[in-house]
């Protein structure tokens, strides 16, 4: 009997391990904030928000979510606490599509998309006649492209454009000032593929991996100054007066994570605080 109870016992502890290896969210300490968070960039400076926090007497305990989990979802169900991987647009989208009841509570950094060249021009002064432009084929990302090319004063775009609360297409363009051909491709695409054209917006993920960095190698960088695309600290809209917001967002906002960051990223990633 003594034997089977051990037995039974031993095959309780392999399901538990198999549920929470599936779960990960449940093993979080219960007095630590959960906060979702995605792996790379995100985890590395959350790694020095805990560390901040600590000090100041708060826990938290940063969840790196992987696969096909959503951070909006974990949220809005209450699995987390808090998370920190996306920009105001995103944000809206998942609300609008989801019916989230999330709120943005504090800056964190842009991941600023930038136009780049293998071919030695300097801005998009010196870029020729019917230069060959490549920028990304995804909404989003898109519309980050078209926005630094009326910047630059290559396009104009469609009265009334507001990037905080919708995209631009093509369909937006009204007129070039700088006549140019503009090639739609992938992001990923757009980083293999620099050579082939004169000049190509590549978000900075891939750029990194590219070895190539906004604020050194970009011909042309999106704004600082009130960009949309800025990434948050998200919470519940239920949540967002909890005693423990505003320390949460003051750890992040210190600067032992600006002198991180800037330390770490080389310009990769920019403070938003």
């Amino acid at each position: 009997m003594k034997r089977y109870a051990g037995r039974r016992l031993f095959l309780s502890l392999q399901l538990a391990t198999l549920l929470a290896a599936a779960f990960p969210l449940a093993a979080s300490a219960a007095d630590a904030l959960r906060v979702g968070v995605c792996g790379g960039t995100d985890e590395q400076i959350w790694e020095v928000v805990t560390q901040v926090a600590k000090k100041n007497g708060l826990e938290v305990k940063p969840i790196v979510i992987t696969g096909t989990a959503s951070p909006n979802e974990a949220l809005n169900n209450g699995d987390l606490d808090a998370n920190s991987f996306q920009h105001v647009p995103f944000l809206r989208d998942q609300i609008q599509q989801r019916g989230y009841k999330l709120t943005a509570v504090g800056d964190t950094y842009i991941s600023p998309i930038a136009f780049y060249t293998r071919k030695g021009y300097k801005s998009f002064a010196d870029l020729p006649a019917d230069a060959r432009l490549g920028i990304p084929d995804d909404p989003s990302n898109q519309t980050r492209a078209l926005v630094i090319l009326r910047d630059q004063g290559i396009l104009t775009l469609r009265d009334g454009l507001d990037p905080y609360k919708g995209t631009a297409t093509l369909a937006d363009v009204t007129g070039y000032k700088k006549k140019v051909k503009l090639v739609e491709a992938s992001s990923v695409v757009l980083a293999r593929s620099l050579a082939d054209v004169d000049a190509a917006a590549v978000v900075n993920t891939f750029a990194y991996q590219a070895g190539l960095i906004a604020t050194r190698d970009g011909i042309a960088v999106e704004k600082r100054e009130n960009n949309p695309y800025v990434n948050i600290i998200v919470v519940r809209e239920q949540d967002k007066d909890k005693p423990w917001v505003k320390p949460l967002v003051a750890a992040y906002q210190s600067e032992e994570v600006r002198q991180f960051i800037l330390k770490k990223f080389e310009g990769s990633v920019i403070p938003a605080f």
